[in-house]
């Protein structure tokens, strides 16, 4: 399944979201016997959220993703930054569900996600490439994204991303 192309937002819409706070990126990071997570990193404070998903299929990872984000406070949901996989295709579905818009990347541009793509490289050491990730249950996800946002982040002035989203909502 394919996502027509006319779904896909113009980079400058995107380069205007990246300057505002609670814009989120999001992705899956692939494991072997097609294991799936999916991450959402907010850009700002680098907050992670991760999420268990049954594969990449958009009639799994939607449901999945709209749970684990409706739990966001209102002043969180702007806008998600997606890659052009499939696994979003329904995003219309996800929006109706958390009122969070959805935009796409341009094709093989995975700077627009740079966040994103940076945390999952600080997940490959908690989540191996060539691992299986269906292991993992929900509450073993939350632990590692709280040891992920628990952490000093050099871009962020060494504050944690859990401190630096408690800044941002006071």
């Amino acid at each position: 399944m394919t996502v027509p192309d006319h779904m896909f937002e113009p980079l400058k819409k995107i380069s205007c979201i990246k300057r505002g706070i609670h814009t989120w990126e999001g992705d899956l990071i692939c494991g072997s016997k097609n294991s799936y997570i999916a991450t959402v990193v907010e850009r700002q404070t680098r907050f992670t959220l991760l999420v268990k998903v049954d594969g990449k299929k958009t009639d799994t990872v939607v449901p999945a993703l709209a749970r684990q984000m409706t739990k966001l406070p209102r002043q969180l949901k702007q806008s998600l930054t997606w890659d052009r996989g499939t696994e979003l295709a329904s995003h219309q579905k996800f929006t109706v569900a958390t009122d969070i818009d959805v935009y796409f990347c341009d094709p093989s541009s995975p700077w627009q996600r740079g966040t994103n793509e940076n945390t999952n490289g600080l997940l490959r050491q908690y989540f191996p490439k060539g691992s299986c990730l269906s292991n993992y249950s929900q509450e073993q996800l939350d632990e590692v994204a709280n040891q992920l946002n628990n952490r000093p982040r050099k871009t962020l002035g060494f504050l944690t991303p859990a401190c630096k989203l408690e800044q941002v909502l006071q």
